[in-house]
């Protein structure tokens, strides 16, 4: 589904990611935990073609293409999509159309809507007024219309109670096709800071980032709980 060979970026100005090599299959779901500012985002808004985070060397490979500077709109029509951490509020456009746009239909969001109770929101402006677990939702309803083949989940259970959290992991098993055991076709690459996500949505791959590279890989539990026991400093003294 994803090849990233030996990718490098500058933000500006500043060299960011260093040499970043990630392969994510079709159907795989991986985690990335860092600490902050260790390039995570940064790898996020490269792979989904974001202004200012310029491709200095390397390549971005989805589903055989090589998109590394390719548009942002032809990356989603290639089915690539994005959750960012902190969405913007947009004042004037109401989340109905918003999802009308996402599924090409608005039965679709509707639909979405009542299944999540968020009915009630749909003749609002997107974000405006949301709390931090509903501003989820409405993320993941957009995400969850526009169904993707590949969705890039920025610290998805940043701001969002616990109360919501089993809610916000039904959304993105869903997304992720998780609850198909065969022929799975979604893909996700989600990072995670408090590691919380990993008890609602499972992961097949976890890997490691500091200072703009991957340190290391493994089974995403076993990484997670390394971390909480010994700190993100061991990651980079056991590679050495």
């Amino acid at each position: 589904m994803l090849k990233i060979e030996d990718l490098w970026v500058e933000v500006q100005g500043k060299e960011v990611l260093k040499g970043i090599n990630l392969d994510i299959g079709t159907g795989e779901t991986h985690c990335l935990f860092g600490k902050n500012g260790s390039g995570k985002t940064t790898l996020l808004m490269t792979l989904m073609g974001f202004s200012g985070y310029k491709v200095k060397h390397g390549r971005i490979i989805f589903k055989g293409e090589d998109i590394t500077h390719m548009p942002i709109n032809e990356r989603s029509n290639l089915g690539l999509a994005i959750s960012l951490q902190r969405p913007p509020t947009l004042k004037g456009v109401k989340l109905k159309d918003m999802l009308s746009i996402c599924g090409g239909d608005e039965a679709v969001g509707k639909r979405l809507a009542t299944e999540y109770a968020f009915g009630h929101f749909l003749d609002r402006d997107v974000n405006h007024g949301f709390s931090g677990g509903e501003i989820k939702k409405s993320e993941l309803l957009q995400l969850l219309a526009q169904d993707p083949e590949l969705t890039l989940l920025d610290e998805p259970e940043s701001g969002v109670d616990i109360e919501n959290l089993h809610v916000i992991g039904d959304m993105i098993r869903r997304l992720l096709q998780k609850e198909q055991h065969r022929n799975r076709q979604k893909s996700g690459l989600i990072i995670t800071h408090t590691g919380f996500i990993l008890n609602y949505v499972a992961a097949d791959r976890g890997h490691v980032m500091l200072n703009g590279q991957i340190l290391c890989q493994g089974n995403p539990v076993e990484i997670f709980e390394g971390i909480q026991k010994y700190g993100y400093e061991e990651c980079a003294k056991c590679r050495l």
